[in-house]
């Protein structure tokens, strides 16, 4: 079996509006984010689709402490 053989880990991927919803902003906020290259996603067609993993790493990166 070659290393072209072996599955791909499942990844769950989340629509624009869906990562908006997540992370209560703006599916343009959202947009934004993508093409600036700070939330990762894939084109899908004329749609992107964001990793849902790269929305929770992208969240606990942005954590500020207030206070």
């Amino acid at each position: 079996m070659s290393s072209d053989d072996r599955p791909l880990p499942e990844v769950r991927f989340l629509t624009v509006a869906e990562v908006a919803a997540v992370m209560r902003v703006s599916k343009m906020t959202v947009y934004r984010l993508v093409h600036s290259g700070e939330l990762p996603a894939v084109r899908v067609g004329r749609s992107f689709r964001v990793p849902e993993q790269a929305v929770h790493d992208y969240l606990r990166d942005a954590y500020v402490e207030a206070g």
